[in-house]
């Protein structure tokens, strides 16, 4: 890839011979050119005409993904892993001018680079890196004048686990690496660093199955054209009753697993395939969430395990291959009979460090490399099983001849060490030879613990074609025979030569001599009965990449990803396989199912999956555009292909399951039977919030971008936060179990949840756990409780890729009991899309709640909105921390700029809090109130509550007009310390000595209710009410005092209002009527006559 380049903006996608070569023709400026193959991505067709075409049609499409990739990857530079170069050397592989290998060693960095973001890189076979002496900041540090550069493909690496110091790895290089003197000089001066763009292994994979020619193409030959009977069942092959032989033996333990109807005509369906000789099928399984799809596929592999059929499973990622590895691994746990023997018809393999293994026991047994490993150390030529079973024959046969053998060496040991020391007789340790009874238990301990170490992983890896069943019996019998010769050798207790009279042979009739000596013969016998070879296992030219090929080439179930089962190719041509499965096949490329597809042998495919949830990931908007990202599990579909539906879910409550079966399945689905009992209606939190499926609306959020050009919403990141923390509570209080998962569409929303209930993660042994992730990351996933977080929130409807339909079903579906879905409401409605009918859904089933009706929920949000410095959505009439309370609260201008400066926002917080309990009613003590010294009209009204040492809160009454009625509010007039009261007084003398005697008696009035204070309201009369002009009056310079706009209609944009509500300025009534008119009001029995602004609840 060169720096610059004189070629046009487009480039021809042309069939390289190599991938790579093409990425290597790419220079910098082909990279970053946004339409380098624009107009020429068509679309790939939904039938065609053969395979040919087939294969050629996603060619271009590859080319643009892969571009797309490393564009994504080269503007994300400053974040990519890097690592420092030592020394660049020729590799005996380089042959110009074409293949430029070089070998190439690597610092590797103890600590983390400070000035580089990115992590340290560790190379892995497929990479494409970049070499440069500069760790690059952007993009453009690769292009400026006097800077080296190129593309380099990672070809080999060393492996770091069995040569830790060896920190080595080959590279095929896009142009040659100058060896020069004025390059060597260079070099002196300049460091290397290898900077990593993407990895190729998967799209290089695609690429060749796509130009392959000849192989197997019996299947794709199948879905070219298909039509709608092709997913039926074939009427020769298909059992019709249970009975037939193959079938007898295994399916009482196949139905003992509680199947429905569904599930045992999918099993039977796969069975069927493995019998069918005459025709070429492909089977869709339709399995919607909670369907036990992944139960239904385990079985019948484990029915393919049982009838030997020659199987590859195959699925899109390493996390989907483990999952349905692990759940076939038990059912054939259950089935063993000695030891584990038959695990050696199973294998698990792929790329170690990706699918981390080590910690689970189970799959262990049957991952390809520990397996290999394994049998090495047993077969290994001068100590292996062939070694250790001749030495136990001969140490059991003649125990004395090995012995003195023992006593010979140690002699001539002996002497060689005295000639290494001159006959310095200081320098030769005493090294006294074992007795004969020493000798024996230390020889037979140590030649028997490595033989049993070797028996049981002999029938533990081994396929069962290798190692037959009379055999495992004879080695179980074997090791039986060891262990009681074993305890008896150490069990005897007479002297050395004793012990030599007992193991030669003495008899005495009845003695225990006679008897040890049958027990002795009776382990030489069954040990000679053992293989000392096995067939297609030659000890003598063994080494693991055999044995890894042997067992491929022999087991009966394979486990891997649709893109590694390219290195299938050599043992498939040897024994070809039979069957392939595709778990999730709806979200595996069609592309990358060709791979497989293509293996020897591949008869038929049974595709498993749900095309109405996440299809593959495409970074191209121009592939994913052309259907880059369909599987053939949804083009097949599509077309009308039969599929066979699985139609009962267990997972989801029925109020779950209601809305994501109706819109995406059409009511299809049933809710079985354990859904519907009532130990499945599981209360974690009180209150109708938290029942088994609620919407909580969350009307004060804001999206917002973060750095990396992901979204994210502070408030309902907050109000996550306070329900986890809540449940954690709960589970404390109770010790009740639960699993919370917490999904977001947005990676930044993901990470900032993820960071705020970390430290939950610590008591998932204890039974609670917090799971964290994406929509895509949950696909296949399930927790007892789960809150979406959707994020978006604006006033016209925008929200993004959260529209697709399939995200969405899949967020749906992945709860047991609880449902939470976290979102604005109004946003959610406006976009038109499948949220409008959630929301609406929610609202028509009385799902639907404001978070802000929850107290701990808006406390939550209140301090959400004062980090972010929202204080326009608390500091108005109608904000949910008022609108409900007893007392109306306004809010002057002054008070809010007095806020707005305070950045401490826990004193913030403490302001609401003293505004809430204000607004309930709540009033101090008179003795504990603070005393205004002020001789002016404004203290008869003024009140001073502290806020905190310094600062201090000064409110008044004030009456406002609402509807037809005159009204007691709180008016909060600013903030300020000690000092500022007197000036702040002096300046209210003005504006509330413009009030009438009416008014300030109507302020002063108290009404107290149940121990707090309720405001009055009275009914308005116009007949003695003289209003003078307010705005005119607060024109003057006292104008920010001025009372603040009271909202009556939020606008769409910031929540702020557009009409206010007048204060009462002028006269009520005369004092005379006034008087006359309280006391006809304590005697009314009318309540409208004067009540409380809030009634009790």
């Amino acid at each position: 890839m060169e720096k610059t380049s004189t070629t046009t903006n487009k480039k021809e996608v042309t069939d390289r011979s190599s991938l790579i070569d093409l990425v290597f023709s790419w220079s910098l400026r082909d990279v970053l050119n946004n339409h380098l193959y624009k107009n020429q991505v068509p679309k790939i067709p939904e039938t065609f005409s053969t395979v040919t075409t087939y294969k050629k049609s996603f060619i271009p499409s590859l080319i643009e993904e892969t571009y797309a990739d490393l564009l994504s990857n080269m503007m994300t530079l400053s974040h990519a892993p890097t690592c420092e170069i030592l020394t660049v050397d020729y590799s005996k592989y380089h042959k110009p001018p074409k293949a430029l290998f070089y070998d190439i060693t690597y610092k590797k960095d103890a600590e983390v680079d400070q000035n580089h973001k990115g992590p340290m890189y560790e190379p892995q076979v497929g990479d494409l890196i970049a070499l440069t002496n500069v760790k690059p900041k952007c993009i453009d540090d690769l292009n400026r004048p006097q800077r080296f550069y190129l593309i380099a493909y990672v070809d080999g690496v060393t492996d770091l686990e069995k040569f830790p110091d060896d920190f080595e790895f080959k590279i095929l290089s896009s142009k040659p690496i100058g060896f020069g003197e004025q390059d060597t000089q260079q070099s002196k001066r300049e460091t290397l660093f290898a900077v990593y763009l993407m990895n190729m292994t998967t799209n290089i994979r695609v690429w060749n199955a796509l130009n392959s020619e000849g192989g197997n193409t019996n299947v794709i030959e199948k879905v070219l054209q298909p039509n709608s009977d092709d997913g039926s069942s074939c009427t020769v092959c298909f059992p019709k009753e249970k009975c037939s032989p193959d079938l007898s033996t295994i399916w009482p333990t196949i139905s003992s697993h509680s199947l429905n109807e569904s599930q045992e005509a999918a099993i039977l369906n796969c069975i069927s395939l493995s019998k069918c000789q005459h025709q070429n099928a492909v089977k869709l399984i339709w399995g919607p969430p909670g369907t036990g799809k992944t139960k239904t596929v385990s079985l019948s592999l484990f029915a393919l395990f049982k009838l030997k059929c020659r199987t590859l499973t195959c699925a899109p990622t390493n996390i989907a291959v483990l999952e349905v590895a692990a759940r076939l691994r038990r059912l054939v746990n259950h089935s063993l009979e000695y030891g584990k023997y038959g695990l050696g018809d199973i294998i698990l393999f792929g790329n170690k460090k990706r699918m981390k293994v080590d910690g689970n026991a189970d799959l262990l047994d049957v991952f390809l490399d520990y397996r290999a490993e394994t049998l090495y150390k047993c077969l290994v030529p001068l100590s292996g099983w062939k070694h250790l079973l001749e030495s136990m024959i001969c140490l059991l046969e003649d125990p004395d001849k090995q012995y003195s053998l023992y006593l010979e060496k140690h002699r001539e040991n002996g002497q060689e060490n005295e000639k290494y020391t001159n006959g310095n007789a200081e320098s030769v340790s005493k090294d006294d030879p074992l007795t004969f009874e020493e000798f024996m238990r230390e020889e037979f301990g140590s030649v028997g613990d490595a033989m049993k170490f070797c028996m049981v992983n002999f029938y533990t890896h081994l396929p069962t074609s290798c190692i037959s069943l009379k055999v495992v019996k004879d080695m179980v019998a074997a090791l039986r025979l060891l262990k009681s010769f074993k305890s008896s050798l150490h069990s005897i207790g007479v002297p050395d030569e004793g012990s030599k009279l007992l193991l030669n042979d003495f008899k005495g009739p009845g003695s225990i001599g006679g008897w040890f000596t049958q027990l002795r013969k009776k382990c030489v016998c069954k040990l000679k009965l053992l293989p000392r070879e096995f067939s297609g296992l030659d000890s003598f030219s063994i080494n693991e990449f055999l044995i890894k090929q042997f067992c491929l080439q022999n087991a009966c179930l394979i486990f891997c990803t649709a893109s590694t089962s390219a290195k299938l190719d050599g043992a498939a041509a040897v024994r070809p396989l039979e069957l392939l499965v595709i778990d999730e096949g709806a979200q595996l490329k069609e592309c990358e199912s060709a791979i497989p597809l293509q293996l020897s042998g591949i008869r038929h495919a049974i595709l498993i999956g749900d095309e109405r949830q996440l299809p593959a990931m495409v970074k191209s908007k121009v592939s994913a555009k052309a259907e880059f990202g369909r599987s053939l599990f949804e083009r097949l579909a599509g077309l009308g292909h039969a599929k066979h539906l699985l139609n009962i879910q267990y997972r989801m409550h029925p109020s779950i399951s209601l809305f994501p079966n109706r819109e995406f399945y059409d009511n299809q689905i049933l809710d079985g039977p354990n859904v519907n009992e009532r130990s499945y209606e599981k209360c974690f939190l009180q209150g109708k919030m938290f029942q088994s499926y609620s919407f909580i609306n969350v009307a004060n959020g804001k999206d917002e971008f973060d750095h990396g050009h992901s979204r994210k919403n502070t408030v309902e990141v907050a109000v996550v936060t306070e329900i986890v923390a809540r449940l954690y509570k709960e589970f404390i209080g109770k010790r009740k179990k639960v699993s919370v998962g917490v999904i977001s569409p947005y990676k930044a929303q993901v990470h900032a949840i993820q960071e705020r209930v970390k430290n939950y993660s610590k008591y998932s042994d204890a039974g609670f756990s917090v799971s964290v992730r994406s929509v895509d990351g949950f696909q296949g996933g399930e927790e007892d409780v789960i809150i979406i977080s959707t994020v978006r929130c604006n006033g016209n409807g925008s929200i993004g890729f959260l529209s697709n339909r399939q995200r969405a079903n899949v967020a749906l579906t992945r709860a047991r009991y609880c449902l939470w879905i976290l979102g604005n409401g109004s946003t959610l409605v406006n976009s038109d899309s499948i949220w409008k009918k959630l929301v609406l859904d929610a609202e028509r089933r009385e799902c639907f709640h404001n978070a802000d009706e929850d107290n701990n929920l808006a406390q939550a949000i209140v301090a959400a909105l004062l980090e972010l410095g929202q204080l326009h959505s608390l500091l108005n009439i109608d904000s949910f921390l008022f609108k409900n309370a007893r007392w109306k609260v306004c809010f002057t201008r002054e008070f809010q700029k007095s806020l707005a400066m305070i950045k401490d926002t826990v004193i913030c917080r403490e302001v609401f809090n003293l505004l809430t309990k204000l607004s309930s009613g709540w009033r101090r003590a008179q003795k504990d109130k603070g005393i205004i010294v002020h001789d002016g009209t404004c203290a008869q009204l003024l009140e001073k509550y502290k806020v905190n040492r310094r600062l201090n809160l000064i409110w008044t009454v004030d009456i406002l007009q609402q509807n037809s009625e005159y009204v007691q509010v709180m008016k909060v007039w600013n903030i300020v310390t000690l000092s500022d009261i007197p000036k702040l007084a002096k300046r209210l003398d003005i504006i509330i000595g413009s009030y009438t005697v009416d008014k300030m008696n109507r302020c002063k009035h108290k009404c107290i209710e149940g121990g707090t204070l309720v405001p009055m309201r009275w009914p308005e009369d116009l007949s003695n009410c003289l209003e003078a002009d307010p705005v005119e009056f607060l024109s003057k310079p006292l104008s920010s005092f001025s009372l603040t706009d009271i909202p009556e209609t939020p606008s769409s944009k910031s929540g702020e209002t557009t009409k206010a509500v007048k204060p009462l300025t002028q006269c009520l009534s005369t004092p005379q009527s006034r008087s006359k008119s309280r006391a006809n009001q304590r005697r009314s029995s009318k309540p409208e006559v004067w009540r409380p602004c809030i009634p009790h609840d």
